[in-house]
């Protein structure tokens, strides 16, 4: 952890080299989920609801799953960089460091212009918690602590996935961009509003729905306990991406051989 603090105090002097930038691309990453709120209320200002769920339902599922996605991206966003460290054979000066491989992956890069973003994410939940009819009590808010928590770990397995297959292969790795970002843009609404398919997807195989619709429908009331424990049965997804890594690290020829 010590050491953690160092890599982000490093980050943190470098961004401030150049505040200017890095207060512009804060302030883009705020105008982003500004827009992405815009859109929520002009669908609900013009039907007042979607698919039986209140405004306040779904801005709390939106909020969730921003605030994880906003906490891996500021800091698991080190795997981003990870094609080049392999096609430049830089891994092999990381794999001889008395240091884990994803620790030092993810201090390569720090986004804490992230951070303002994740801060607006928490309000954005805060309003729904506050918009919303729920009869809180400890399990409850264990929950929602949990769906956050889990939610941004499973992002965390999702970039590390990407890193994995770099061990494989460097061409084509743009598409997967399109299941990080396009589960995160689907997550303006709770994912059963979508049909069958989508929430099927995104239970069994990107299991973001397991983090946001399944225990919202137990902290509404609208299922059982059960649900209550989906996002701890979600982490499936990071551990098979952890044993994806894993082989893809037993398996690396270096560059240089």
């Amino acid at each position: 952890m010590k050491l953690y603090l160092k890599f982000f105090a490093i980050h943190l002097k470098s961004e401030m080299a150049y505040p200017g930038a890095f207060f512009l691309r804060c302030i883009g990453r705020i105008l982003l989920t500004v827009n992405s709120l815009l859109g929520i209320h002009v669908m609900l200002w013009r039907f007042g609801g979607i698919a039986g769920y209140t405004a306040g339902e779904v801005l709390l599922g939106f909020g969730v799953v921003k605030t994880a996605f906003s906490l891996a991206e500021c800091f698991a966003r080190g795997f981003d960089r990870f094609d080049h460290i392999v096609r430049q054979g830089s891994f092999d000066r990381l794999m001889v460091r008395p240091r884990g491989l994803i620790f030092q992956t993810v201090c390569q890069d720090i986004r804490l212009d992230a951070l303002p973003d994740t801060l607006l994410s928490f309000l954005v939940i805060f309003y729904g918690v506050r918009a919303v009819a729920i009869s809180w009590n400890a399990a409850r808010i264990l929950v929602l602590l949990s769906m956050i928590l889990c939610g941004s770990l499973l992002f965390f397995g999702a970039f590390l996935l990407y890193a994995a297959l770099c061990f494989y292969t460097y061409e084509g790795l743009e598409l997967f961009n399109i299941f990080t970002h396009g589960i995160r843009t689907y997550s303006q609404f709770p994912f059963d509003i979508y049909g069958r398919g989508i929430l099927f997807f995104t239970t069994c195989v990107i299991p973001m729905a397991m983090v946001q619709t399944w225990p919202l429908r137990y902290l509404t009331g609208r299922g059982g306990w059960i649900y209550g424990l989906f996002p701890i049965a979600s982490l499936w997804f990071l551990l098979l991406c952890y044993a994806v890594w894993r082989r893809g690290v037993r398996h690396y020829c270096s560059a240089g051989s």
